[in-house]
């Protein structure tokens, strides 16, 4: 695989990843998943969304590799598939609150 054609994949599957990010549920399950694995009704439970709802966000999530699907006993455990998507998050955080207070101040100063 060439240079071109390897950046070509990164970026589909940034964009792959971009978009199982598109529901802000989603987000927060990755933000549970922090903490420790939970099951789904775990999630249920502390996020007050739907069973229906949590499965399919974990369904979009785990086709991205973005958590982890692990049968303990009668139960499955989610857990992130990796520590530095949580990283990630925090980081586009701070950039969007940046980005709010910015034009915070612009509104301030037109107002």
């Amino acid at each position: 695989m060439v240079a071109g054609e390897f950046e070509g994949e990164i970026n589909a599957l940034h964009a792959e990843i971009c978009a199982g990010l598109a529901d802000p549920k989603r987000i927060l399950i990755l933000y549970e998943l922090h903490d420790q694995p939970r099951t789904v009704t775990e999630l249920v439970q502390a996020l007050g969304i739907p069973q229906p709802a949590v499965s399919r966000h974990l369904k979009t999530l785990r086709e991205r590799g973005m958590v982890i699907a692990a049968r303990q006993g009668p139960s499955v455990l989610y857990s992130l598939g990796d520590e530095r998507l949580i990283q990630a998050l925090d980081l586009l955080r701070a950039v969007l609150r940046e980005n709010l207070s910015r034009r915070a101040d612009l509104v301030g100063q037109m107002g």
